[in-house]
């Protein structure tokens, strides 16, 4: 039986970068022009299906590394948040994790940069608290040791503390409540109002990732805020 050959090479718009590839026999079909360039296949060249696969199989190497590029045009992301955008464009995980692997080899993918500027964002824009930190580096994949370490480090080279944010933090709430407020938190223990705020207060700061000590520490400072 007689190989088909290849007949024509279409480049095809926008750019040219993929290419329709006609046949003596059977349908043409499309594959990125870097596949082929890869496979050094041209016009008159036989194309049995073993040659066929492997030119197919370099075409969705191309397509899966091209899509992950594209993304990370965007904005750096996570491994893991690279590799959940990719399953949603319809690439298989045994096709992804290798792209993820060369381009994380290459320097594209970095989980502790991007966690590191992520927690720099949040410091330095929406404070929070360690606990909260690592719940929303978990979010993006950054798992146990690496979301520790690098909270832990941003906070140093930010000279910032958890008791440093949890005063700002409660101060912001306290800076967005009426005069009433203020004067109910400064009131005598027991009083329900007064109790009823803090309880406020605590939920906000404590759904912020704070803490222990830190926590404590805010609560005391609201406690003062009829005289600021």
């Amino acid at each position: 039986m007689t190989e088909p050959s290849i007949t024509r090479i279409e480049p095809l718009r926008p750019r040219g970068l993929r290419v329709r590839i006609h046949l003596t026999e059977g349908e043409a079909f499309e594959v990125a022009l870097e596949a082929l360039e890869r496979s050094r296949l041209g016009v008159g060249d036989s194309l049995p299906s073993n040659a066929r696969h492997h030119l197919l199989n370099t075409d969705a190497d191309v397509r899966v590394r091209d899509a992950a590029l594209n993304l990370l045009s965007f904005r750096a992301r996570t491994r893991s948040e690279l590799r959940r955008k990719l399953r949603d464009k319809g690439f298989r995980p045994a096709r992804i994790d290798p792209c993820l692997d060369l381009l994380e080899e290459r320097g594209f993918l970095d989980d502790a940069a991007v966690a590191a500027a992520f927690v720099r964002d949040r410091l330095n824009h929406r404070p929070r608290g360690p606990a909260r930190l690592d719940t929303e580096l978990r979010a993006k994949g950054i798992q146990g040791e690496l979301a520790r370490s690098v909270i832990d480090r941003v906070m140093d080279e930010q000279e910032v503390s958890e008791l440093d944010l949890a005063l700002e933090v409660a101060d912001g709430w306290l800076g967005r409540q009426g005069q009433a407020v203020l004067e109910v938190l400064a009131g005598p223990p027991g009083d329900k109002a007064r109790e009823k705020a803090r309880r406020r207060l605590y939920g906000f700061l404590a759904r912020r990732g704070f803490r222990g000590d830190a926590l404590r520490a805010a609560m005391e400072r609201a406690a003062g805020s009829d005289s600021r």
